[in-house]
Parts: structure tokens; sequence; C-alpha cells
């Protein structure tokens, strides 16, 4: 059940100007029992000013002699004569003035990038006129010189997901249906993977590029380099042999 607007300032009023028991006062206004006995002994809400719920319509005086008469009735809410605000139609979606002046680049960017896109989708997207979308189409906009097509999501004018859906709803209007693309699985043989890579991709199966960095580890440490800062210089194969040859022809001394 709705509540009256102020309750506490409501639960003061009854419980100064009427005869009802706590408990209807407490679920009329949604309050707890305690706390409606707390006001009526002045702990809680001192000194505020009592609401009348009839005088705001919120309770008539009939169903309020009802209550009083029977306490173990309950108070029923009266319903409000007061005409509702209408519910606004769907219709253009409302651009600030601020980002007014960029309408005509979102519409060029739509009508280059999305031809599918009707006038009526577009319009409501960025909230804008059909003849301004067909004189940006016919490039007879008294502004077209000045015209640079930019996304409407960059521009403020809508977000991905609105843009996403209608391009979805117009392309399957229009029987666009995009192929799907199917991912290169390592299952796939030799021949397909290389069907399905595009030029200068490479693409290693499954234990080569581990081979691979296994055998630079090896090569890295079987051959360490270590970087002295001074150049050698480079043996002549002449001398290598000489001394080769020298050391293999001397004979053994007497001492040894």
């Amino acid at each position: 059940m709705a509540h009256p607007l102020m309750p506490k300032a409501t639960a003061v009023w009854l419980v100064e100007n009427t005869a009802l028991t706590f408990k209807q006062i407490a679920e009329f206004c949604g309050l707890h029992q305690l706390e409606v006995q707390a006001i009526a002994d002045d702990e809680v809400a001192m000194g505020m000013q009592g609401l009348d719920p009839v005088a705001c319509g919120e309770l008539t005086q009939e169903e309020l002699d009802r209550c009083i008469a029977d306490s173990n009735a309950k108070l029923v809410k009266a319903i409000p004569n007061i005409p509702l605000p209408k519910v606004r139609q769907k219709g253009a979606r409302y651009t600030p003035v601020s980002k007014r002046q960029d309408r005509p680049d979102a519409i060029a960017w739509l009508v280059k990038n999305h031809p599918e896109l009707s006038d009526a989708q577009i319009s409501k997207l960025i909230g804008t006129t059909k003849p301004t979308i067909n004189a940006i189409r016919e490039r007879s906009h008294w502004n077209m010189p000045n015209i640079k097509p930019q996304n409407p999501i960059a521009l403020g004018l809508c977000i991905t997901a609105d843009l996403e859906k209608v391009v979805s709803v117009a392309r399957t209007k229009a029987g666009i249906v995009a192929e799907p693309t199917e991912p290169v699985t390592i299952s796939s043989t030799p021949g397909e993977m290389a069907l399905s890579l595009k030029p200068g991709e490479v693409v290693l199966l499954k234990g080569e590029a581990k081979a691979e960095r296994e055998r630079a580890l090896e090569l890295e440490g079987e051959n360490p380099v270590f970087n002295t800062g001074v150049p050698e210089a480079p043996a002549s194969t002449g001398n290598v042999r000489q001394n080769a040859e020298d050391v293999f022809s001397a004979r053994p001394s007497a001492d040894t």
C-alpha cells in the first residue's frame, strides 16, 4: 500500500486530532507502532507541524470516521483525482544545443559508412530531420563544403549500443548477412593453414616454438661471448700451424 508523502507529519496530525489506535496510524503511515507511540509521548518529532491528510487529498473524511468507529479496520488511502502527466511518445532523440552544429558531420558519416540506414533510423538515432538528411545525401546542403564526416559516437550524439542495434536492424531488413570467419586451429593441415594465413604471417606448429627456443639456449651456452671492449687481432693461419709443429717436435729433456 502506498504511504503518505510526509508520513511523520501525517502521524503527528492523526495522533493529535483523531482517536485512531497506534496500530492503525502506523500501518497507514508506514511507521513502526512504537515510533507512533513515541510521537504521542513527545519523544519523537517534537515541535513538528502536523499535516492534515484530508486536506491534502490523501484520506477522505468518510474513511477516517469508519476507522475511528472500528479499531480493527485499516485506513485506505484515497485515490487522487489530480490528472497524471501524459507519457511522452517516442520520437526523435533530443540533442543538446551545444551539439546541434555537429549533426551534419554525423549524418555525412552515417550516409557514407552505413548506406543501408534509412532516413527515419538516422533521424531517430541522432535527433535530426529528414530534409536535412536528404540535403546531405544529395549534397545540396547550404554548408556542404564545410561538412566533414565524423563518427557520431565520438561527437557524443549517440552511444555504441544504439548504433550497433540500428545497423543490425537495417542490415537484417536489407538482407545483408556477414559471413562468419573460421579461426585457424592447431588441428588444421599445413595446406589449409597456409591458405588461411595473411601475407607475411608465420605460424609455428605445436612444438616448433619450444624447439627453436631450446636450440637458441644451447647455442648460447656452448659459445659464450665476453665483450672486453678490446678488439682482438686476427691470428694468421700460418703462425698457428708453425707453433703447433714446434710443440709436438720438441724432444723431452734429460731432467724429465
